[in-house]
């Protein structure tokens, strides 16, 4: 079986690269896949063949005929969880450093997906297909905290839409780089892919998704400031994109900081701390608190030192 997809170059695109141009548009494939697929004569323009270094004009017609892609297998794997709360609908969990939630192309194994399955007995909401079972918002593979994951559709569904409307309460703690030089501060910049650099995020004015990060100082340390971060939109790398924005990335972070990493950290130093939202069965207002990672507690107090 084959999935066709089609698109019109609009005039402000002209120029671009195909294999960029499709990298914009198909979020869901990579920039590689999209060279493999346009070496195997899979992409036409206006009914021809092009290479990937083809630029498109305006009026173009795209065409991509991509295989269906395989399912690969998500089996349950038995890895320890930290369980905040569990009941019929939901759990909520404790995110350790270093553990992807989701199961991607090649890397189908020692997710969060993988322990909740085995956890769960496979009983998890089906909205977001076999790759995310029961995901209904993520934390990057480094951030540690507050995740929840939905047994049930309904329960999903419910979820969904109080994030979506920003209902959820989510507070992180993160330790940035510097001194802030206010108290609290909101950063406000659209978050979309670099437009190089399509492993990073970026404030993005033309492709960017509108994106509000609220912080407040709890700690100073001179050279790297403990705070606060409430999220009123929940973007990609939204903390880190926007604090790196203001001169003061998260301590750890190679992507958006300094490859210098004086601590020895694994990653940025950020951590989802308290979740909140209204039960979708019970209709009560729960809040969950997950405490700080052992590294974040130890790097607090070298910095107190």
């Amino acid at each position: 079986m084959m999935n066709e997809t089609k698109f019109l170059v609009e005039d402000s695109e002209t120029g671009i690269r195909i294999d960029r141009f499709l990298s914009d548009k198909i979020k869901d494939m990579s920039r590689s896949y999209l060279q493999k697929l346009l070496k195997e004569k899979r992409v036409t323009v206006n009914g021809k063949e092009v290479k990937a270094n083809y630029k498109v004009q305006k009026c173009d017609n795209i065409c991509i005929s991509a295989p269906e892609p395989e399912e690969p297998d998500i089996l349950p794997e038995d890895i320890p969880l930290d369980i905040l709360y569990e009941d019929e609908d939901l759990l909520v969990v404790n995110k350790p450093k270093g553990m992807v939630v989701h199961p991607s192309a090649g890397h189908t194994t020692s997710t969060l997906v993988n322990a909740v399955l085995f956890h769960c007995k496979g009983n998890l909401s089906g909205i977001n297909g076999i790759m995310r079972p029961g995901i209904v918002h993520r934390i990057d593979k480094d951030t540690t905290g507050a995740l929840l994951i939905c047994k049930t559709d309904s329960a999903h569904r419910i979820l969904a839409e109080q994030l979506k409307e920003h209902s959820v309460k989510r507070r992180y703690r993160a330790i940035v780089r510097g001194n802030l030089k206010e108290e609290e501060g909101t950063i406000e910049g659209p978050i979309g892919r670099h437009p190089i650099e399509r492993k990073k995020m970026a404030i993005n004015y033309k492709n960017g998704k509108d994106a509000v990060t609220h912080y407040k100082v709890l700690e100073r340390f001179g050279n790297a400031t403990y705070i606060e971060c409430r999220l009123e939109t929940g973007r990609t790398h939204q903390i880190r994109v926007h604090m790196a924005s203001i001169g003061h990335p998260l301590l750890g972070d190679e992507v958006y900081g300094s490859s210098k990493n004086p601590y020895h950290l694994q990653g940025q130093t950020l951590h989802a701390m308290i979740l909140g939202f209204i039960h979708p069965t019970s209709k009560e207002y729960m809040e969950f608190q997950a405490p700080l990672p052992e590294y974040f507690v130890k790097l607090l107090e070298k910095l107190r030192k």
